[in-house]
């Protein structure tokens, strides 16, 4: 990794291979289906190994579904909170599977899904998540994301086959097995009636802690009492802790109680979750919590934007200017939220193969802000 220059998001080949072999494991133990959910992970350079595991990928817009069947080598699972009719003919040509958030868009739609035999799903909201922060908890009373139970009391229209949800974010099977009792609660009246179930994304399986076995016992349990396919779209869990993103110290600024650390990234364009969750991702070789001895550095990022840093990390040894700076994990809802803000320098991306060989697979250059706009 010290040959890789700065600024770079780096993935490690032989890290995502291990993720994929557990949820390998889950799709043939349970006997379900596993689709990479690309609002979490797009790169699309490691989709030749992405797609010797899992069953294809789930798109939520139409680049995301043309990256799908150029890449993924697969038509599409295709859910968006809205389609518009400019799209739609092309959406449901190169679809499997469509899921419509409300029914009337479903009306609208249905003769088009008929006509390329399309399987239609509905998107529901099972009332129940374990979410603590408002911006990624879709189940909340006044979600826009899902249908609630008392549109569909009278039983589902002929079209649908599928009833879908989303309910986690970073959870673990207790917290699916607690969504899939208000599920049943809610919906299960109309089971019955589908062939497949979506269960959506935030299973965080390759998590180190994540009670795979448990996962296993209740989705075969579910698929046994309502005979039912049953699919995962997990975006995290598959590049979970599988890369980072290195930075350099540019400058270090004593204009406060806190020295600050100013890099060659920015938390506003490079790592937006950090402020919008907010969230304090693990810096290699630092402490999140105060150490005695140690010494307290805020970073700050490279763009203009006041807030555009974090607070204080503490490190063993005083930092330096060219000193490296590696932040964990940051493969999954990081490189796909990414931002040319400020003209920032964005970072380079770099796949170390299961080989050892080093690649870059792309650099960024002035032409790439610029004809961002025109």
């Amino acid at each position: 990794m010290n040959s890789i220059p700065s600024p770079a998001f780096i993935l490690e080949e032989a890290l995502l291979k291990r993720n994929l072999e557990t949820i390998q494991r889950v799709m043939q133990q349970a006997d379900v289906q596993v689709i990479l959910a690309l609002k979490g992970f797009a790169l699309w350079k490691s989709f030749p190994l992405v797609r010797k595991y899992l069953n294809g990928a789930t798109a939520s817009s139409l680049n995301e579904l043309k990256l799908c069947n150029e890449y993924i080598g697969k038509k599409a699972h295709t859910y968006a909170p809205v389609y518009s009719r400019e799209e739609f003919e092309e959406i449901a040509e190169h679809s499997s599977h469509i899921t419509f958030n409300s029914l009337t868009q479903l009306q609208q739609f249905e003769k088009l899904c008929a006509k390329h035999s399309v399987s239609v799903g509905l998107r529901v909201n099972p009332g129940y998540s374990e979410v603590s922060t408002d911006l990624y908890n879709p189940c909340s009373p006044n979600s826009r994301l899902g249908i609630p139970a008392a549109e569909l009391a009278q039983g589902l229209p002929k079209p649908v086959k599928g009833l879908h949800f989303h309910a986690l974010c970073e959870n673990n099977s207790y917290a699916l097995e607690k969504v899939l009792a208000a599920f049943e609660e809610r919906f299960g009246h109309l089971l019955a009636q589908v062939e497949w179930v979506n269960m959506g994304g935030g299973h965080l399986i390759t998590e180190q802690n994540y009670d795979v076995e448990h996962l296993i016992s209740i989705l075969k349990a579910f698929k046994e009492k309502h005979n039912v396919q049953v699919i995962l779209e997990p975006g995290g869990a598959i590049a979970w802790q599988t890369g980072v993103l290195k930075s350099t110290v540019l400058d270090i600024v004593n204009y406060g109680a806190t020295p600050t650390a100013i890099l060659d990234v920015s938390f506003a364009a490079h790592m937006p979750d950090t402020l919008e969750m907010p969230y304090r991702p693990f810096v290699r070789g630092a402490s999140r919590e105060t150490i005695d001895g140690w010494h307290a550095y805020r970073l700050g990022g490279g763009s203009c934007l006041a807030g555009d840093f974090l607070e204080a990390y503490y490190f063993p040894e005083k930092l330096n200017v060219g000193d490296s700076i590696v932040f964990e994990d940051m493969m999954h809802y990081t490189m796909v939220k990414t931002t040319m803000f400020n003209g920032v320098k964005h970072p380079s991306i770099y796949i170390i193969q299961q080989s050892g060989t080093v690649e870059c697979v792309r650099d960024f250059t002035y032409a790439d802000y610029k004809n961002r706009l025109s």
